[in-house]
């Protein structure tokens, strides 16, 4: 079956549908990595975004639902240059085209994914549909409701849209209680704090310092997440009680960007963001840079980051945008890229152990 890619700028790109059929509106961006298809498509941080892996053949080991990131595919969408169909691997228990039909995802292969990457990278990320449902490019174009829906849309309410509606509690017997707050966290974040023996309570995004003083928390733990970061108002607002709480906090992506905010600093859309497994990042402290992996597409601004306060970290070494900012009069540190890399490198897990030290210091 024929599908269509159109995007706001009125360019159109034909190919196969896979997955489901029908017609999802997004954010159209690209991921560099060459594995790790399944944790990306599971990953929170896609949510309302339509995901163009610039790898040329995926889905050549299938899916095993073990490598998921979270209960449920987030994108609203997946574009491939070619989509393998007859997968090979010992853990394979079903094909991405079955992975995508199920979950009720379009997909779309036998696009020209290099030239499409190269678009986003000079004009910037922008949105686009994917449909099934049209007989030819032209008559998706003259589809004026459509167009008009492509151009007017906004990933909006995405904390809340991925967050978990009641707490949840893992590893009782852990020594030190860990407050996950879920801004759409991944399952690999979880699993880095049971693995340090960390007993973990994974929190609603917009849960309050007087809840985590009521648990009692020895530290907290900020994810990952989709969408705008000042768009989390009450969030931010929350973070500033939490913070003031003086107990050892780490964030990472979203995370980070919410407690710069929270503590007066800003952040920025980048022109098409980070989003891959090759992310060099170089830490200051240690004087060394880390290939890490990223999926953001906000940075915090260097120069609103008050000195008095807080230090910048870890920068990119490709854009020199922050990617890590420590503070000084409260235990706190933030990172852009994450840590705790699946998939990608895991070079950069230090920094759970950093903040289980932390927590230990304080009892």
């Amino acid at each position: 079956m024929k599908a269509y890619l159109v995007l706001a700028n009125g360019m159109v790109f034909e190919g196969e549908n896979f997955g489901a059929a029908g017609t999802s509106v997004g954010e159209v961006v690209f991921n560099t990595g060459m594995v790790g298809y399944e944790e990306t498509l599971t990953d929170p941080s896609y949510y309302g975004q339509i995901i163009t892996q610039t790898y040329p053949l995926v889905g050549n080991y299938g899916v095993n639902g073990e490598d998921a990131e979270s209960n449920r595919i987030h994108a609203f969408g997946y574009i491939v240059r070619e989509v393998c169909d007859a997968p090979s691997n010992f853990r394979c228990k079903k094909t991405l085209d079955a992975f995508l039909k199920e979950q009720n995802i379009i997909g779309l292969a036998g696009v020209d994914t290099r030239r499409l990457t190269r678009l986003i990278r000079e004009s910037g990320v922008m949105n686009g549909a994917l449909t099934t449902e049209y007989d030819s490019a032209d008559a998706v174009l003259a589809d004026a409701a459509l167009m008009e829906r492509i151009r007017s849309y906004a990933v909006t309410d995405a904390v809340d849209s991925v967050t978990v509606d009641k707490e949840e509690s893992y590893n009782e017997q852990g020594k030190y209680h860990v407050a996950l707050m879920d801004f759409g966290y991944k399952r690999n974040i979880l699993r880095s704090l049971l693995q340090r023996d960390c007993k973990v309570t994974l929190v609603p995004g917009r849960t309050t310092a007087a809840r985590l003083k009521e648990l009692n928390v020895d530290g907290v733990m900020l994810s990952n997440g989709p969408g705008d970061p000042a768009e989390n108002v009450q969030i931010i607002e929350n973070l500033k009680d939490i913070l003031a709480m003086n107990k050892p906090v780490f964030g990472i992506c979203l995370g980070h960007q919410l407690t710069a905010l929270a503590m007066g600093a800003k952040t920025a859309k980048l022109k098409y963001g980070h989003r891959g497994v090759n992310q060099p990042v170089t830490d200051f402290a240690k004087n060394r840079t880390f290939i890490t992996s990223q999926n953001h597409g906000y940075a915090v601004v260097a120069d609103t980051v008050d000195t008095s306060i807080a230090e910048v970290s870890h920068v990119n070494a490709n854009d020199g945008t922050v990617e890590g900012v420590r503070y000084k009069n409260m235990p706190c540190f933030t990172v852009q890229f994450h840590p705790e890399a699946c998939g990608g490198p895991r070079d950069t897990g230090y920094l759970f152990d950093e903040f289980v030290s932390m927590m230990k210091g304080g009892h």
